[in-house]
């Protein structure tokens, strides 16, 4: 299409606040009558999302944030790459882009009616294809960055390892035995398909993994945590467990066979770029330790010397996973230091030894040495709940942390706030 005329670009700012008070009407009907016209599409899109209302409110959120900034989209550029990398992992093609832009257009023009005149969904269409044709062009350069890996490719559970209560390893090698694992970027993530047989008959269901070890191995390793179930605002809906996650820890077992992705993700550390004296400060909460063990093991693996801080909140020790593994190369290497946090001991737990300190992960609690805040190069990974992420962001900005050298990771959709 031809690109947006400057009376175009006037109309779209024009319906910022359509879209603030009926956008997330618009998506909703959008999702629903999209995937009841094109019911192959659920075996894309996810379908815990779809029945918490969780992506219907991220699509509201982008189109309004495009609208928003619709004369200046570099400001769009990091949430643009975030979801480019995940729409790699699901391997979302033109031809969705193309479903897609037809049902969003006609939701807008059944949801605002009359409102919806000619040029308003004309400028819609030059600015939804605008966004799209960027989208396309970004991952259609990281499909030809993967080597050949375009599609889902099997693979194999050769070990299945229990790491904490709610946590479990998978351990996962190709069955063509001539694919050559890539170097990821530790930090990165997999996507995971699986066929769940509970949901509409039968559909495939991906969902994002990190990577929780150093690449180089002759398999990838990612350790899930089973989810107890799914938020939902309507009562009529049912609250169900995690449909992959359960189905991972449950049935999935070594010799089992599911899809797998090439490693993508924005979130990652370049450890051959970065400053090699720069230290680093890796905080998590819960399972958000997964693609942080993946940089620290990277780290240590190859030898650095770079000072680095392991900052880990957990419920109590049986909650906690990779504890051992971590106090074993602390004991190894004098530039790693550790920081437990516990927020619920269990009786007979101990401090020093189980945990160091009581309590939800509290920066004001830690040294501001082990931190390295004094030092203007130090580089801040966290994961975690995206309250957390934020909280922990904030702190680090009254400690004088700009927000260049704080760096989330988020696999939901939709993206995370800068403060």
């Amino acid at each position: 299409m031809a690109p947006l005329t400057s009376e175009q670009v006037q109309i779209i700012k024009a319906t910022v606040p359509v879209l603030a008070q009926h956008g997330e009407t618009i998506t909703t009907k959008f999702y629903a009558d999209m995937l009841d016209a094109h019911p192959e599409l659920k075996n894309v899109f996810n379908n815990t999302h779809q029945a918490t209302g969780h992506q219907p409110r991220a699509l509201a959120g982008s189109l309004y944030a495009y609208a928003s900034n619709i004369d200046d989209l570099g400001k769009l550029s990091p949430a643009v790459e975030l979801i480019c990398h995940k729409h790699a992992s699901l391997y979302i093609r033109p031809e969705h882009y193309a479903v897609v832009g037809e049902y969003l257009l006609k939701t807008m023009k059944t949801v605002l009616g009359d409102a919806a005149t000619d040029d308003i969904l004309g400028a819609w269409e030059a600015a939804y294809w605008q966004l799209a044709n960027i989208m396309i062009d970004k991952e259609d350069g990281l499909y030809k960055e993967a080597d050949g890996w375009t599609d889902w490719r099997d693979f194999k559970i050769v070990r299945k390892e229990k790491e904490a209560e709610e946590i479990t390893s998978f351990y996962l090698q190709p069955v063509d035995s001539n694919l050559k694992l890539p170097v990821y970027k530790p930090g990165q993530y997999i996507s995971v398909n699986v066929f769940v047989n509970e949901l509409d008959g039968g559909v495939w269901q991906a969902r994002q993994y990190s990577l929780s070890d150093a690449p180089g191995k002759d398999c990838f390793r990612i350790s899930v945590k089973r989810e107890p179930g799914v938020e939902v605002g309507e009562p009529r809906h049912m609250t169900h467990p995690g449909y992959l996650s359960n189905i991972m820890h449950e049935k999935k077992n070594v010799g089992d066979i599911v899809g797998v992705s090439h490693p993508w993700g924005d979130f990652y550390f370049d450890i051959e770029k970065e400053d090699q004296e720069a230290p680093i400060v890796l905080i998590s909460a819960g399972v958000g330790l997964t693609c942080l063990n993946s940089i620290l093991n990277t780290t240590l693996e190859q030898s650095s010397e770079r000072p680095v801080t392991w900052i880990q909140g957990a419920r109590d020790s049986k909650t906690r996973a990779f504890k051992r593994e971590i106090d074993d190369l602390a004991a190894k290497k004098s530039n790693l230091r550790t920081v437990y946090f516990s927020s619920s001991p269990a009786q007979g737990e101990m401090r020093g030894q189980d945990y160091d300190i009581k309590g939800r992960i509290n920066l004001d609690s830690v040294d501001k040495e082990v931190l390295f805040t004094g030092n203007d190069r130090t580089l801040y990974f966290t994961c975690g709940p995206q309250q957390f992420m934020l909280d922990v962001e904030a702190k680090l900005k009254t400690y004088g942390v700009p927000a260049e050298r704080v760096k989330m990771e988020l696999f939901g959709t939709g993206g995370v706030p800068r403060v």
